[in-house]
């Protein structure tokens, strides 16, 4: 499959396509409680505007122009994450915490759900996806030295950032976006949100946990047998790094207190993309100065995990460049009214079911989360009023859909984590399709209590 650029592109390029095939049309709104709703009675065709050649090239830029202040946001998030790793508090921390491994019956009991917990907040909280990456050299080893496998090593950073994200309940790079396209309050829902995330979490750490006892008990079941007997000869335990020291502690508390920061002004004070992005900022730099990095080192650091995201930056470019094109020919609303005989159903709950299970396949084509809501928001977040799901609903299957993402093959993060724990995709697929059947049953489940309180 070609890479998410490409495909963003294509869809470009048949939108454009579709703007001199598609016939415009419009649907009527109407204010109700302050927003703007869609009549669903009113759909009527209009004069389209077909995009040519010109409109198709510029895209990608008005797009970038378009979500400048998001892109900004992206940028500013990763460049201070990537601060904070280079003070080398979370890697230290990590390994402290195995050392009590050795001694502590209560931190072998708690190590799997306290780090999947803590990799599920990250993804939750402030959108931990790419970043989980370089936790795979860690978390490898730790799992071969503590008597699980590489597949342990693997499932903890991975599924825990992973799950996060896609349940997530303040993550600005999928429920705050998508939550702004859709005309909702940002971050509102966070309590129903918060059940959705427990929940997909504790399922999570419980399929670990069974599993890692099954193969510490038998590692001959494991699907990566072979290859542990040989990593084990290559790689020293873990445990035996570096120790925590004053300033990793001081680190490590500057950046909780900083997500804390973020859970109160989004909360209380309705923060948004602009303060959020300077309390990450504040917090880079203050951390630098704590960290004790030099000038050179600081900037560095952030420009590099700036330049990591760059990619993301532009995928939500292109991603916004597709709406554009559609909104200007005035066939969104055509799409919409042609969509909706397929989500529409005779109970709202199997409507919001089948947005999940859409947003599912786009997720095979689209692995941006930030991307996929600048995709889809616009047409999914209208075509629930006209099916009597709450956009709200329409939202949260939107980031279920996301949780197919560590089975995806075309995905950058999960073939990037499986290519450094050296695990074939195939053996990883094999391993997850259990896992998965879970998380759409739980997915399907979670979708109804939103539908039958009109959840808004």
């Amino acid at each position: 499959m070609p890479n998410t650029f490409v495909l963003l592109f294509a869809i470009l390029a048949l939108i454009a396509l579709a703007t001199w095939l598609v016939p415009g049309g419009k649907y009527d709104t109407h204010l109700v409680n302050g927003k703007q709703l869609v009549d669903p009675a009113s759909f009527h065709y209009v004069a389209s505007s077909p995009q040519g050649l010109v409109a198709l090239m510029k895209a990608p830029i008005n797009g970038f122009v378009e979500a400048a202040k998001v892109i900004g946001f992206v940028l500013v998030v990763g460049g201070a994450f990537a601060v904070v790793q280079r003070t080398e508090a979370i890697d230290t921390a990590i390994r402290s915490i195995a050392r009590a491994h050795e001694t502590s019956s209560v931190v072998r009991a708690a190590l799997i759900p306290v780090f999947v917990t803590l990799f599920s907040l990250s993804g939750a909280t402030f959108g931990m996806n790419e970043e989980v990456i370089p936790f795979i050299l860690i978390f490898v080893p730790l799992a071969l030295a503590l008597g699980y496998d590489t597949i342990v090593g693997v499932a903890i950073p991975f599924l825990g950032s992973q799950v996060g994200f896609g349940a997530a309940f303040l993550n600005p790079f999928n429920v705050g976006i998508a939550q702004g396209i859709a005309g909702v309050d940002v971050f509102s829902g966070i309590g129903y949100r918060l059940i959705v995330w427990a929940t997909a979490t504790v399922v999570t750490i419980l399929f670990l946990m069974w599993y890692a006892a099954r193969v510490k008990h038998n590692p001959a079941l494991s699907p990566t047998y072979v290859l542990d007997q040989a990593r084990r000869k290559e790689h020293p335990p873990v445990m035996h790094g570096d120790r925590m020291t004053g300033r990793h502690t001081a680190v490590l508390a500057i950046f909780a207190l900083a997500l804390g920061s973020m859970v109160i002004g989004v909360v209380k004070f309705e923060w948004y993309i602009d303060e959020i992005a300077a309390l990450f900022l504040s917090m880079a730099i203050v951390v630098g100065i704590v960290g004790r990095l030099g000038a050179d080192d600081w900037v560095g650091a952030f420009m590099q995990g700036a330049k990591d995201l760059a990619p993301t930056a532009l995928v939500i470019a292109v991603a916004r460049g597709t709406m554009i094109l559609a909104r200007d020919a005035h066939i969104i609303d055509t799409m919409l009214h042609g969509l909706m005989p397929f989500v529409q159903s005779s109970h709202p709950v199997f409507s919001a079911q089948k947005m999940y299970l859409i947003q599912s396949v786009i997720n095979f084509f689209i692995h941006s989360g930030t991307g996929q809501a600048a995709l889809t928001m616009p047409i999914m977040a209208p075509l629930a009023d006209l099916v009597g799901v709450t956009r709200q609903t329409a939202i949260l299957a939107f980031q279920l859909g996301e949780l197919s993402t560590p089975m995806i093959p075309t995905s950058g993060i999960t073939v990037g984590v499986l290519a450094l724990a050296r695990v074939p995709w195939i053996t990883w697929a094999r391993w997850m399709i259990p896992l998965q059947l879970i998380y759409l049953a739980l997915a399907l489940v979670l979708l109804v209590p939103p539908c039958l309180m009109q959840w808004g």
